[in-house]
């Protein structure tokens, strides 16, 4: 029987653990709250297609599953999940994917509007959003994680050192890093298109 709704929602995440390690169905409960923002972020870091994405999820919790044991409870559970997933991503998805995936990232106007400020990307411009999307996608790996992280998965700076297992002040560094970067990303479209019209 797979738990839903109610049944699920009135427990906590140490609940949810210690009763899944009793009985299996109270992992779905896990699946169900974590789930859907895994998925997103599982396509945010690897490009991955929906169906890839999904596939890559479901082999993620069988781990989770198998490493429930491990769990301790002083640790925040979305940082050991969002850790199991990462790691297994980057061990996955790395290896398969296809340089010149057409996948977008789901951008809402609050990560524009702090992206574009800390970039200092002009507002006003039509394709504010497609040169901040050519930026993001063109960061290497390292970089590309924290920006991530950070403003799409909106963690602090202790959860994704937890994530990603580095300190908190190479987080820190590899942000401003990579907020350099994209700018000067950003910076460079805006001369091609000044110079040499609209894409």
């Amino acid at each position: 029987m797979i738990l839903r709704g109610a049944k699920c929602a009135e427990l906590t995440d140490v609940e949810i653990i210690r009763r899944a390690l009793v009985e299996v169905d109270y992992f779905s409960c896990l699946y169900e709250r974590y789930g859907p923002r895994l998925r997103l972020y599982i396509q945010r870091i690897s490009q991955a297609s929906d169906e890839e994405a999904e596939d890559l999820l479901q082999d993620a919790f069988i781990k989770i599953w198998k490493n429930l044991n491990a769990y301790q409870p002083d640790l925040k559970l979305s940082s050991w999940l969002y850790r199991i997933v990462h790691n297994h991503v980057i061990s996955e998805w790395r290896q398969k994917r296809t340089h010149g995936s057409t996948y977008t990232l789901e951008w809402d106007d609050r990560i524009i509007n702090v992206l574009a400020e800390d970039l200092e990307e002009d507002a006003g411009t039509n394709d504010r959003l497609l040169r901040l999307q050519e930026a993001l996608l063109a960061l290497p790996d390292k970089y590309r994680e924290v920006i991530t992280l950070k403003y799409f998965e909106q963690m602090n700076y202790e959860d994704i050192s937890d994530v990603l297992k580095i300190p908190e002040g190479t987080v820190a560094t590899r942000l401003n890093r990579a907020r350099q970067m994209m700018a000067k990303f950003c910076n460079q479209s805006k001369t091609k298109i000044t110079a040499y019209g609209p894409r």
